[in-house]
């Protein structure tokens, strides 16, 4: 249908006699040029396009030092330095196609290993609506971009402030040293609490100066201002206007944020406390860590950043096709129209589950598109492939609750989706080139970067990132952190290949590899875990500052615990990380085992967090000839059947058990008298759950009694936000700096 479509449009030119002038599009979103070409002329279309972008690239070079400002010799020379290393740059970079493939139909489907490579539909563009009229149309609805370009210093909007202007040279310098010279405050809001400020410090000179640096008579350039602390908006005061919220969602809100009560909706902003106070934060593009999500605030948290996708691909779309426009009547780019990244993706969210991956998917859809006036492309594709694949619970020994909210919905941890946002339609499937938006697992984009030395690895699509979120990221320890590692490696790198980008309209500080000091990340979980506080202090380089939720924990789960033990916490103390783990296995083998091996502690579980101390472990025990049994996260279920049952009955001394096994199975174990943990667990609710195995009901009576039962916890002062989650913050600071290295509490049962 696409292609007949075309042949009438170029029947109906014919007959009218009069040659169509070809427009002149500069965008990186409607490069004609990443189209495929068809016909038997092709190949003389692809030499006479190669000559017209070298004669377009010398005159962009040659005119280059008489449109820039007094800099421009610093930044021409970056952007040839950026272009000399690609394989073979070329602003129209053409790809290849089979004879055979028809690519005419808007609603083919790409394989998943197609997802990095570059756009194979002819009508690909027709998607982002390059047809004049149409941003014409869009123009009008959006005069404040107008505005906007007349008056960038008197900008409001903190998408503008945020990404349209350079680092000075003093703010430059605060963000790229390390660590970091900030400013710290603390202030306490109504539904997040304590939050931690931190903003980069610029020398006291910069400030009289603003942000304004004259570098001739006749001109002058704006920089970027430092970031500001934020301010709670008022919900009931506050307009779409001035919260700067696109016009064309407002209408949509009410509808796709369920978690809204009847009073909420009487809101000027429809949106509840706590979705209030994180916007008025992500909203200020600042770097966000909040460890409180749960299973009640989870549909809460979503919407707010979905909101905040939505609002941003909308302002990035608006000003590229503003930019289009006038750039048709213009023969050269301007400094104002850089308004682009090296690469098109914006966004990457990176979430555990493809259930996880459906609900963002949805909400989108939801905010984006209004009911019956919008179209989703592969919406039934994918439908099939982000549902169904759930977990059967057993009705007989039902799991925890909290396991069930986990496990819902499709379970599958390798999945990568692009999506392209437009008018009034998401294309979902696109490729990673032609995506505004990549929602991924971790273990579905490592897949794609792959390795060094592999010959087929991708990594360019996260040069561009703008927006990177984590959600629900405690679980991401629970899959593989080193996923999480190697992708924070590769973003922001620089591009090996030009991939058709149009480099008169990519931002100087892009081309000048600043493009992580304008990354804003968002990090979602439950629990505030040494691993993400590493990721947010040290990845995490945002100029606008960082803002963190840190609360106390005024009552650890160790108050959950109903049978009545004695809990011995034993500190070791070391040095530094790296000592510790040398030092813990060494107090465990000196200190704790020659304990447990006493005929009276017979059925011992050693509780370990981590599979590579399990290893240790395990192989020591091997080594010594100690009986055991083990349970971990490769065993299979017969091998795991027949070391319960071998536990159970006293035959061995101890049981090895990890900590990843637990949360992915949840099996009860039974005969457990004692219990060694070898570092506090990572989930607060697995000390309770795995302490509460004790009771009477699991033992076997024929071997012990109920009143020798014991629960040993190791740790060292890096392991204080685990141990605040189990004795509370302020018990935990007391056990961390006290000269005692031996605490015991006891649980009465009550």
């Amino acid at each position: 249908m696409g292609k007949n479509k075309f042949n009438n449009r170029k029947k109906k030119r014919n007959q009218k006699g009069k040659p169509k002038k070809e427009r002149k599009t500069y965008s990186l979103y409607s490069n004609k040029d990443q189209r495929r070409n068809f016909g038997t002329k092709r190949k003389v279309e692809e030499v006479n396009e190669d000559v017209r972008n070298e004669k377009r690239k010398k005159e962009y070079i040659e005119n280059t030092p008489e449109t820039f400002s007094s800099d421009s010799d610093d930044n021409v020379d970056n952007m040839q330095q950026l272009l000399s290393t690609f394989k073979h740059y070329s602003n129209e970079k053409k790809i290849e196609s089979n004879e055979d493939e028809s690519g005419d139909d808007l609603n083919d489907s790409f394989d998943e290993e197609d997802f990095v490579e570059e756009s194979d539909y002819k009508d690909e563009n027709e998607l982002i609506e390059t047809n004049q009229d149409d941003e014409e149309i869009e123009i009008n609805d959006d005069v404040e971009t107008q505005n906007e370009d007349n008056d960038l210093e008197s900008c409001q909007d903190p998408f503008s402030k945020h990404l349209l202007f350079e680092l000075s040279p003093n703010l430059l310098n605060s963000v790229q040293n390390l660590p970091t010279t900030s400013t710290t405050t603390i202030e306490n809001w109504s539904k997040l609490n304590r939050l931690i400020i931190q903003i980069p410090q610029c020398n006291e000179e910069s400030k009289s100066d603003e942000n304004v640096t004259s570098n001739t008579i006749l001109e002058q350039k704006i920089f970027a201002l430092p970031g500001e602390i934020p301010k709670k908006i008022n919900l009931n005061k506050e307009t779409y206007e001035t919260l700067f919220i696109k016009s064309q969602i407002k209408d949509n809100l009410i509808r796709s944020n369920t978690s809204l009560s009847s009073n909420d909706k009487l809101k000027s902003i429809p949106l509840t406390s706590l979705q209030g106070e994180i916007f008025s934060i992500i909203n200020n593009y600042q770097d966000f860590y909040f460890p409180g999500r749960t299973f009640d605030n989870a549909e809460e948290i979503r919407f707010v950043y979905c909101l905040h996708v939505v609002n941003h691909i909308l302002k990035t779309r608006t000003k590229v096709l503003h930019h289009n426009a006038r750039l048709s009547k213009k023969d050269d780019v301007p400094e104002e129209f850089r308004d682009q990244g090296l690469v098109r993706p914006k966004i990457l969210i990176i979430v555990p589950f493809k259930s996880s991956a459906y609900k963002i998917i949805q909400l989108l859809i939801n905010i984006l598109i209004t009911e019956d006036k919008g179209n989703v492309i592969n919406k039934n594709r994918f439908i099939e492939d982000y549902t169904g694949n759930e977990l059967q619970m057993p009705k007989k020994n039902p799991k925890p609750e909290d396991y069930e909210l986990t496990f819902s919905g499709n379970t599958s941890d390798d999945f990568k989706i692009g999506i392209t946002v437009t008018k009034k339609s998401l294309k979902l499937y696109a490729a990673f080139y032609s995506s505004d938006i990549i929602i991924a697992s971790p273990l579905g984009l490592r897949t794609i970067i792959g390795a060094e030395g592999e010959s087929e690895r991708d990594f360019d699509f996260l040069a561009s990132i703008e927006l990177l979120i984590f959600d629900q990221m405690e679980l991401f320890l629970m899959q593989n952190w080193d996923h999480v590692l190697h992708i924070m490696n590769h973003i922001h790198l620089q591009p090996k290949d030009s991939h058709g980008t149009d480099f008169s309209r990519v931002r100087h500080w892009s081309l000048n590899g600043w493009a992580k000091y304008y990354r804003q990340t968002l990090i979602f979980s439950s629990l505030i875990l040494p691993e993400i506080n590493s990721i947010f202090n040290k990845k995490c380089f945002n100029y606008a500052g960082k803002v963190k939720v840190v609360n106390e924990i005024q009552f650890g789960s160790i108050g959950q615990v109903f049978v009545q033990l004695p809990h011995v916490f034993q500190k070791i103390n070391v040095n530094s990380v790296e000592h510790s783990i040398d030092a813990r296995f060494d107090f465990f083998i000196n200190k704790i085992l020659p304990q447990q091996r006493d005929p009276l502690m017979k059925q011992t579980m050693i509780y370990v967090a981590s599979y590579f101390d399990y290893v240790k472990i395990r192989n020591y025990f091997k080594k010594e000839d100690i009986g055991f049994v083990q349970i971990c996260e490769y065993s299979k279920e017969a091998k795991i059947a027949r070391a319960r049952d071998i536990f159970f009955h006293g035959d061995v001394q101890f049981l090895l058990y990890t900590e990843r096994h637990h949360f992915f199975n949840r099996i009860r174990i039974k005969g457990i008298r004692h219990i060694v943990f070898y570092q506090p667990p990572t989930f607060p609710h697995f000390y309770y759950e795995i302490c509460n195995f004790m009771q009477e009901a699991n033992m076997n009576k024929k071997i012990g009694s109920m009143s020798n039962m014991t629960v040993t916890v190791l740790y060292t002062k890096y392991d204080a936000q685990q141990l605040a989650t189990i004795v509370s913050t302020e018990r935990a600071a007391k056990m961390i700096q006290s000269e005692k290295t031996v605490h015991m509490l006891v649980t009465d049962g009550n």
